[in-house]
């Protein structure tokens, strides 16, 4: 029996009725598999005695006695304090919200304690602990349990001792008769423990080692079996076979010959990856990452030019109808002197203009359209969709990639993102596509003087950018939310840009951008912008990406605690563009979070998108990071992409090397897999 066919019913235990089933739905906990799944988030250890005079080495775990009581603090905020005393030391418990401890712990008895200590005010104190009272004489001593205890993640009034006893029943019931899934080879050669053992043990360790060969067992398990997948769908991918027409890249030179500036070495770099693989057999499947500004577009354009020119039809979607148009506006600049006809394709185009436009496609008279998500509707087809490019590309949900790829035979495929991912997750979530990277940008640019200022020190900031302005240069002020609200205490665009329009700069012309407007207000706001006609912009995170104006040198924003670390990186990388100096000033407000501050601090710290991706992995996770944890695709429930990494390449060798060394192996062999991978991969043909 494997762990995934574990569907049965929580009733199944003993002693599990409607409340607690409730409990355990919240956790997203409904079979015995997803229970025994359902991993501890920490553990108690109280397999040795800690005194406590070494509080400073871990958890005391000690007998004590209750030497008094006192109170400090006034009307609701009144706190007992309970004075406690081992055979080493004395210590102070500090019961917030819990007066009932002095009935249960009176003077003179002997209690149980676990808990972290520190050092503070002059004394050893504690207000995160457990205390229980023992019954017998005062000299009971407290022995040291066997295993570690687990802590899981609760909801409603689940404790901790219920859902142990929950899952004790289960690994009692179920765990002799698991199957292990891993080839005995590779078990024995990392000398991972059986399924049966290494699930019990990730439960109830002995010890923090037993619970670190545990874990490791099992994500290097979940993560074999996922790259296994992967491998097996690269396979099937490499297997349809394409007749390649000729590319000799004259439109591409031609193209290059009207550049005002020549490529980089990353995109000469990236560039050559995605033509060899327009010109391979099978189709090509390619990541494009590079920081902001670091010049992917024009590497899109110059590989599209490529399926122009053996007679394929190229489609570029971008998430916004702002960013599409820049996209299409330098494009049309680009490539119509070539003879290379062009489409912009939006939900906003006119009911008059649409039929023939979609004919147009239809019939092979447009080589590239660039647009949003209308390129994916039902009623756009193409003759020979060559080359799908998806611009940020993690703005769109897996269903919305496969419907355009879908409109091509067996187009090649390039997802761009200008948030840089970890390699783990590249590895994970992206690991049967080829990675490209533009580590550098252009040659000129100037990096990004970023600095944090509280909010009290506002004024100083306006002056700075005033000085900017008077100088010729634009600057943007980003708020969180477009319009007030009774509930946040937040200053909003709206009312903001009235305010910096009427008292701050009066001098100086104001605009507003926000996603409630029009396409066409929008489009008028942003061109006026770009022509230097508008000094200040004011604005919500519309501007996060596709916002191009190489003057614009001043980027505020305001209650930055509040946005995340790839949005804070995104929005800092609209300017910067040129030449001219670049800053970025991060206002704070006084309830800044530790994550906050965290935060900010990495980004103060550099603008190397790829570091703050690492730093942003570490803060945030995986889940968040890409979005799965709230789109609901592929999560992996046991290895941890902040700490497993070294597990993820060794899982992906081996899984590779299956595949390699077992040519009989087929894709419908591991149905499982493929039914998992099809809700994560762009390639999936269910």
């Amino acid at each position: 029996m494997f762990l995934r066919e574990l569907t049965q019913d929580l009733r199944i235990l003993r002693g599990t009725g409607p409340a607690t089933l409730r409990a355990l739905a919240n956790l997203d906990v409904h079979t015995v598999a997803d229970l025994l799944l359902h991993l501890p988030r920490d553990y108690e250890d109280k397999t040795k005695i800690v005194p406590i005079s070494r509080f400073s080495e871990g958890k005391v775990y000690t007998t004590a006695r209750i030497l008094r009581h006192e109170w400090f603090g006034f009307g609701r905020m009144r706190t007992l304090k309970i004075v406690v005393a081992d055979d080493s030391s004395e210590a102070a418990l500090l019961c917030f919200n819990r007066p009932f401890l002095e009935q249960m712990a009176p003077i003179g008895s002997t209690v149980q304690i676990y808990g972290k200590f520190q050092f503070k005010y002059g004394e050893i104190q504690s207000s995160a602990f457990e205390i229980k009272r023992l019954d017998g004489a005062l000299n009971l001593k407290i022995k040291p349990e066997a295993a570690l205890s687990p802590v899981y993640s609760l909801s409603e009034r689940l404790s901790q001792m219920a859902l142990r006893r929950m899952v004790e029943l289960a690994l009692s019931k179920f765990a002799p008769h698991l199957e292990d899934e891993l080839p005995p080879s590779l078990r024995a050669a990392y000398g991972f423990p059986p399924k049966a053992e290494a699930i019990r043990a990730i439960h109830f360790p002995s010890s923090w080692e037993a619970a670190k060969r545990a874990h490791d067992m099992l994500a290097y398990e979940e993560l074999f079996y996922f790259q296994l997948g992967i491998a097996l769908r690269m396979r099937s991918r490499r297997a349809k076979v394409i007749e390649r027409r000729a590319s000799p890249g004259v439109l591409a030179r031609q193209l290059r010959e009207r550049l005002p500036y020549a490529l980089t070495v990353d995109q000469e770099s990236v560039l050559g990856e995605i033509v060899d693989d327009m010109h391979k057999p099978y189709p090509m499947a390619r990541l494009l990452q590079g920081d902001v500004g670091s010049g992917k577009t024009i590497v899109a354009i110059l590989a599209a030019l490529h399926a122009v020119e053996r007679g394929g039809q190229v489609a570029i979607m971008a998430p916004t109808e702002l960013l599409a148009r820049q996209h299409a506006t330098i494009a049309a600049h680009l490539v119509e002197p070539l003879g290379v006809r062009l489409a912009f394709v939006t939900g906003s185009i006119s009911n008059a203009a649409r039929p023939p436009l979609l004919a147009a496609l239809k019939d092979g008279e447009i080589d590239i359209a660039i647009g949003t998500h209308a390129l994916f509707s039902e009623d756009v087809s193409f003759k020979n969709l060559e080359l799908v490019i998806i611009d940020e590309q993690q703005r769109f949900g897996v269903l919305q990639r496969i419907a355009l790829y879908k409109k091509g035979r067996i187009p090649d495929f390039l997802m761009m993102t200008a948030t840089p991912i970890p390699r783990s997750l590249a590895l994970t979530f992206f690991g049967d596509l080829q990675v490209s990277t533009i580590q550098h940008l252009p040659p000129g640019r100037k990096p990004v003087v970023t600095h944090l200022a509280h909010e009290d020190r506002r004024r100083t900031v306006y002056e700075f950018t005033r000085e900017k302005l008077k100088e010729g240069r634009q600057a943007y002020f980003v708020y969180p939310v477009i319009s007030g609200s009774e509930r946040l205490d937040l200053r909003d665009a709206e009312s903001m840009a009235s305010h910096l329009a009427k008292d701050v700069f009066p001098e100086f012309k104001v605009g507003l951008l926000h996603s409630r407007l029009g396409d066409e207000v929008k489009m008028e706001v942003m061109t006026k912008f770009a022509a230097g006609e508008i000094s200040i912009l004011v604005a919500t995170t519309v501007v996060e990406v596709g916002v191009d104006v190489p003057n614009a040198t001043v980027m505020v924003i305001e209650h930055a605690e509040r946005f995340g670390l790839s949005a804070l990186h995104q929005l800092r990388g609209r300017i910067g563009r040129s030449s001219h100096q670049g800053y970025c000033f991060l206002v704070y407000s006084k309830d800044l979070t530790e994550e906050g501050r965290l935060r900010l601090k990495a980004l103060y710290e550099t603008t190397d998108g790829f570091a703050i991706a690492e730093e942003d992995l570490k803060i945030r996770g995986p889940g968040d990071m890409l979005g799965i944890e709230q789109s609901g695709d592929l999560r992996l429930q046991i290895a941890d992409m902040r700490t497993d990494f070294e597990l993820l390449k060794k899982a992906r060798h081996d899984a590779f090397g299956v595949i390699e060394s077992d040519p009989a192996l087929s894709e419908p062999d591991h149905e499982v897999i493929r039914q998992v991978l099809a809700r994560a991969n762009p390639f999936s043909e269910k």
